[in-house]
């Protein structure tokens, strides 16, 4: 539902504009529209799988090089 606001006699821009922005606050658009605005669809299971063991390759593989010497200081958990 679109939000309207009509400007009163002797009411001046500004007094407009925060009564809009006000009733848009109010009425839940602009927390729509921030919501929808990073939306991620949800991954499937075979992709959630697949990220998992990228992300237990990669830490092993710090671990090891940590190991060796070769990384310095980052591998601290």
């Amino acid at each position: 539902m679109p939000v309207e606001v009509r400007k009163r006699e002797k009411e001046s821009v500004q007094g407009l504009l925060r009564r809009f922005s006000k009733r848009i606050v109010q009425s839940g658009v602009l927390l729509r529209a921030k919501r929808g605005r990073f939306y991620v669809p949800p991954l499937s299971k075979r992709q959630k799988k697949l990220s998992a063991l990228r992300r237990e390759k990669i830490q092993k593989e710090r671990q090891r090089l940590y190991k060796l010497g070769k990384l310095i200081d980052e591998f601290k958990r």
